[in-house]
Order: C-alpha cells, then sequence, then structure tokens
C-alpha cells in the first residue's frame, strides 16, 4: 500500500519531496503552507484526508506549533525544519504523552549521517592530544537563514558527546545557490587532518526524508537518522 505523506511547508524541501514521491510508492495527499495552516488551523482531523506520516519543513516557530496539533491528531512525524532545539525536551514530552512516533533530523542525508559518526570516532581519537585544534565550516545557499545549520551544530554536539573537550571554532558561508558543505577539521602544529561532505543535489534530503517517513511510521517514541540506518549511539 502506497504511503500517504502530509507535507507541512510547502517550500523547498516540501517540493523536493513530492517530486520523489512516485518513484518510491508515495502519496501526498495534502500539502500545507502559510495560506491553509496559519497558527497550524490546517492541521485538523476534521478537514484532513487520511495521512500516514507528516513531513514537517517549514519554519521553527511554526513547528511549536504544528507538532501538539499533528501529536493530537495521532499523525507519526517526519521534522526538518531545523532552530527549534531550545524546546526539544518539551517536544519529545509531547511526543511521549500522545504515542506517536517522530524522527528529527538536521540533516537526511544517508552520506552526511554516517560523516556524523566518522567525525566522532575521529574525535575521540583526537581528544587526548592536546597539540591538535578543531573546526567546522560550513557553507550553504545565500536563502538559508539559520548560520551555523543544523548540521553544524549537530556534528559540533556530536563531537563533545565523545568526549572532545578543546574549542571548536565555527564558521559559516552563505553565497549562491551551494546546496551544503560541511567540513571538520583538526589542525596540529605539523599536520592538518580534514573531513568534507559535500551535497551535490537536493534530492539526496528528499530521498532520505522519504526513507525516514517510511521508517517511523506505526513506530512509537522519538527516533533520529541513526536509528534508520542503525547506527551505534
Amino acid at each position: 500500500m502506497s504511503l500517504r505523506l502530509l507535507i507541512v511547508g510547502y517550500g523547498r524541501m516540501g517540493k523536493a519531496v513530492e517530486a520523489l514521491c512516485g518513484a518510491y510508492d508515495c502519496e501526498v495527499v495534502e500539502r500545507l503552507d502559510i495560506h491553509n495552516n496559519r497558527g497550524g488551523a490546517g492541521i485538523d482531523a476534521a478537514r484532513l484526508p487520511p495521512a500516514d506520516v507528516a513531513v514537517d519543513f517549514s519554519t521553527a516557530d511554526a513547528l511549536l506549533t504544528n507538532l501538539p496539533r499533528l501529536a493530537a491528531v495521532g499523525l507519526d512525524t517526519v521534522i526538518g525544519t531545523t532552530g527549534w532545539n531550545a524546546h526539544e525536551e518539551r517536544m519529545k514530552a509531547l511526543v511521549a504523552d500522545a504515542g506517536i512516533g517522530v524522527l528529527a533530523a538536521a540533516n537526511f542525508s544517508l552520506g552526511v549521517n554516517v560523516f556524523q559518526a566518522i567525525v566522532e570516532r575521529a574525535a575521540r581519537l583526537l581528544q587526548p592530544l592536546d597539540e591538535f585544534g578543531a573546526w567546522i565550516h560550513e557553507t550553504h545557499h545565500a536563502a538559508k537563514i539559520d548560520a551555523p545549520s543544523g548540521t553544524a551544530i549537530a556534528l559540533r554536539d556530536a563531537m563533545r558527546r565523545s568526549g572532545y573537550e578543546a574549542a571548536i571554532d565555527m564558521a559559516s558561508t552563505r553565497v549562491g545557490s551551494a546546496p551544503g558543505t560541511h567540513t571538520v577539521g583538526f589542525d596540529g602544529p605539523f599536520e592538518t587532518l580534514s573531513l568534507t561532505h559535500t551535497t551535490r543535489d537536493r534530492a539526496t534530503f528528499a530521498h532520505g526524508a522519504i526513507a525516514a517517513a517510511r521508517w517511523v511510521h506505526g513506530r512509537r517514541g522519538w527516533f533520529t537518522m541513526r536509528d534508520v540506518l542503525g547506527l551505534e549511539p
């Protein structure tokens, strides 16, 4: 049976998800955006057609309204919106109370999530070497609002979780139409180690979001792409 998706936030990413649906046996049953979902008004069980999973690529402010309403109607949700991390614990609590499944990711690229696991390992190995310093640099298109990116913050947090305690310098570039490049580097007195992931096409994010939607449907709890890929914590 085709997976029925509700797209919340019909911008660049929402449209990219819809464009790939036919190739992955998915159907978009409704598209909600500012014209029909102001204040979350469109997320109403009486109005919505039957759906299996919501895919939210709206805005940070809108997500804080959308997710409680999606939870109230019992709809599993994939969150691709970034910039709302300060409210994560509150969102996790309401999801637990509602008994739905939510998968949140700053980046749905399968390669980026493997890249994060590699960065964690590198940070763990280099943590004891005081002579090395670390940096994260990310480049995105000029229209991207948040800086640093959600992916850069996730990379930094992963390094911290792995035990890396030294300073991590972070920098962002916003230019042109670049889909996204992230570099994590470690510099010592005589050598430099750098790890880079470059996105060539935004379709990789849409592909990952659809994979996440298929995976989270019917599950309960709060998940990440690491769960989808079976990566160790």
